[in-house]
C-alpha cells in the first residue's frame, strides 16, 4: 500500500507559488527532507518543514504512509524554497502528446471516434520521404487514413483541419493528466484549461 501511495502525484510550485510540474509523493518527500521544499496546506496556505510535517498526525480515514517510527501524511502540494523560474522544455513527440495536440480528433474529417479508432498519419507519407516530426504528423481516423493511403492530402483531394505544428510546452503536460481537488485552491481554473497550444 505504501509503495502505491509513494507514486501518487504531488503538485510542485516554484517559490513564487507558480505550478511548474507534478512529482511523485516519494520525490516530494525527498525534497522536503533535503530542505529544498515545504509542504503547502491548500486549506490555509500554511507551509511545513520536514520536522513540522512529521509531527502532524493523519486525520481519521486519511491515507498515510506508515514507517517504523511514524505515520506520515501524504503531501498534495509543495513549494520549492530556492527555484523561482519555470523549467524550459519541449513537448516530446509521442502518441499521448499528439492526441492532446489534435484534441483526439481526426484532422481530416473532424470526427472523434475514440483512441482505438485513431491512427497517426504522416502528411507527407514516409513512402514519399516524409519524416516523423510534429509538422508532418496528425491524427486520422481509420477511414480517412485508408482513403489517403500513401498520398499527400492534395493528391488524395483531402484537406487538413489545421496545419500541424510543434505545440508550446506547458509544465503540467509533462505527465499523464492528473488533478487533485485541493490543487484548485492553489492554481486558477484558467491554468487547468490550457491546452497544448498550436
Amino acid at each position: 500500500m505504501s509503495a502505491q501511495l509513494l507514486q501518487r502525484p504531488t503538485l510542485v510550485l516554484n517559490r513564487h507559488w507558480q505550478p511548474i510540474q507534478i512529482a511523485t509523493v516519494a520525490r516530494a518527500l525527498v525534497l522536503l527532507l533535503n530542505e529544498s521544499a515545504r509542504v503547502v496546506d491548500p486549506n490555509d496556505f500554511s507551509t511545513f518543514s520536514w520536522d513540522d510535517w512529521t509531527r502532524l498526525k493523519p486525520k481519521d480515514g486519511e491515507e498515510h504512509i506508515r514507517t517504523v517510527r511514524m505515520q506520515l501524511r501524504i503531501p498534495e502540494a509543495i513549494t520549492l524554497v530556492e527555484f523561482a523560474g519555470q523549467p524550459i522544455g519541449t513537448v516530446s513527440l509521442n502518441r499521448r502528446n499528439l492526441f492532446k495536440r489534435d484534441h483526439y480528433a481526426c484532422q481530416y474529417c473532424g470526427v472523434r471516434p475514440g483512441g482505438n479508432q485513431l491512427t497517426i498519419d504522416h502528411v507527407l507519407p514516409r513512402a514519399q520521404g516524409g519524416e516523423t516530426r510534429w509538422d508532418n504528423c496528425v491524427l486520422a481516423c481509420v477511414d480517412c487514413n485508408f482513403k489517403k493511403g500513401n498520398r499527400t492530402p492534395s493528391q488524395a483531394n483531402m484537406r487538413l483541419k489545421r496545419k500541424p505544428v510543434q505545440p508550446t510546452w506547458h509544465p503540467l503536460f509533462a505527465v499523464e493528466p492528473v488533478r487533485i481537488a485541493s490543487w484548485s485552491k492553489l492554481v486558477s481554473e484558467a491554468y487547468w484549461n490550457v491546452e497544448l497550444e498550436r
